[in-house]
């Protein structure tokens, strides 16, 4: 089995590589473990309808940029746009009343990001990579041992099977098996907090509006939902996640709602919380021999700027386009090739994990001097139109 690329994870950012690539011309292998993918268990179908109360805990906020790379993969046109809520604006408290405000109509575009649901993007994206011709779909599948070869990588699965390829991509997340084999590592970053999820109806309209709110024990932020319903992502430290997932839904809603002031009125749970441990992964490269990293395999950050899946594709645009323009050069492994597409995201990924990085410890203390300091950095910077403009517009890429 010859390819000349093998993607490895069939996650968001490994199928929208693929979609991406359809019209390359190249031979395409997607391997995937998870045989719900396949089946299309994460959403629903025309046959098995999602209940209008069954929403996925899991939510995305996709940018203007990730939006245009899906489109022209074919995957949004097969999204329900009643599943789907624009951001329109975006409001961020500091913990001393300091607001930095972000609007679509100042920055000149329909929406700052949509939000939508994990599950129905997955189905949407595998739905293009079933029906796509130089694709081959390996699915539940393996993988063993990879070794690398001056002329080509073979990947060896649990059934035996030997795949030879130019390239490997690994896009099998946090965790990422293709990228131990590849003797890539770094020592992650441990936030020592966890990512507390989940859906709530509200009293009062959201109007588009996102809020986030920085506290010294954490950042709770509310992203909103087609309806008056909204998202919740909630980083706090550790020892406080279980405490919270441990409330009935009624102290929980309460809980929320005094800690977001109030602001969408009374609450109610939509979806029972979950939560997720939170960490930053910086790695010294994102390729090796005849190894390209994208996604969660190649960086984590904090979830505070909604940024970690558009990272993503950005990461497979990127590659895609490094690999269409690859010219004269028929090795889609060739170590020039992989320079290439490494260059063009070091700086976009760095940047993204700085800030996070950055924010999150500025925030997440009480240290009486950079309590006055960040929350008039949040005033001054909502006074400076220009500047709010260079913050947001990386977001919308």
């Amino acid at each position: 089995m010859n390819f000349d690329v093998v993607i490895i994870g069939g996650g968001l950012v490994g199928a929208s590589l693929a979609a991406a690539l359809k019209h390359s011309g190249l031979s395409l292998a997607l391997v995937e473990s998870q045989s719900s993918l396949m089946r299309g268990d994460v959403s629903a179908s025309v046959d098995n309808p999602v209940n209008a109360n069954n929403w996925d805990s899991r939510i995305y906020a996709i940018s203007p940029g990730s939006r245009s790379f899906l489109e022209q993969s074919g995957a949004w046109s097969l999204l329900d746009d009643s599943r789907i809520a624009p951001v329109e604006e975006m409001r961020v408290f500091g913990d001393t009343g300091a607001e930095l405000e972000f609007s679509a109509y100042q920055m000149g575009v329909p929406e700052l990001a949509c939000i939508l649901e994990n599950r129905a993007l997955q189905q949407a994206l595998w739905q293009v990579v079933r029906e796509q011709e130089n694709l081959t779909l390996l699915n539940p599948a393996r993988c063993v041992s990879l070794k690398i070869g001056a002329d080509a990588a073979e990947l060896t699965l649990e059934d035996g099977r030997v795949l030879s390829a130019g390239l490997i991509v690994g896009a099998d997340g946090r965790d990422s098996w293709v990228r131990n084999q590849a003797g890539i590592s770094a020592a992650p970053v441990d936030y020592q907090q966890h990512g507390v999820v989940a859906n709530f109806s509200t009293g009062l309209p959201h109007r588009g509006i996102a809020y986030q709110w920085f506290q010294p024990d954490g950042i709770l932020a509310l992203l909103p939902l087609p309806g008056n319903r909204v998202s919740m992502v909630w980083s706090v430290e550790a020892r406080r996640a279980v405490p919270l997932l441990a409330l009935s839904h009624g102290e929980l809603c309460a809980k929320v709602a005094a800690a977001a002031q109030h602001t969408l009125g009374e609450m109610q749970i939509v979806t029972p919380p979950a939560a997720f441990p939170l960490r930053l992964l910086v790695l010294p490269q994102i390729s090796a021999p005849r190894v390209a990293l994208i996604g969660d395999a190649a960086h984590n950050m904090h979830p505070l700027a909604g940024q970690g899946v558009n990272t993503g594709f950005r990461d497979a645009r990127q590659l895609a386009q490094v690999l269409v323009e690859r010219g004269a050069q028929n090795d889609c492994g060739d170590a020039q090739l992989l320079r290439r597409y490494e260059r063009k995201r070091k700086e976009d990924i760095y940047t993204m994990q700085a800030t996070t990085y950055g924010l999150k410890h500025l925030f997440n203390n009480d240290v009486p001097l950079l309590r006055s300091l960040r929350n008039a950095g949040l005033d001054i910077t909502n006074r400076i139109s220009p500047l709010k403009k260079t913050l947001m517009q990386h977001a919308l890429n």
